[in-house]
């Protein structure tokens, strides 16, 4: 599934709203990378991290 290991970042759903404020549905999704990384055992494992966790260095790559 589409969600942040480490923050829990789903897609995310709303209303496209035009000038005329029509409406439609939508939906955002969170920029996820497939990243490998070493858990708290020592393991090696793959897995996807938004994009903002990545900058913030809180976890150990591989």
């Amino acid at each position: 599934m589409a969600k942040c290991y480490l923050t829990g970042k789903t897609t995310k759903f709303g209303n496209k709203r035009s000038h005329a404020l029509n409406s439609s549905r939508r939906q955002w999704k969170a920029n996820l990378q497939t990243v490998r990384i070493i858990d708290e055992n020592g393991d090696v494992k793959r897995v996807k991290i938004s994009a903002r966790a990545l900058k913030k260095g809180n976890i150990k790559r591989a």
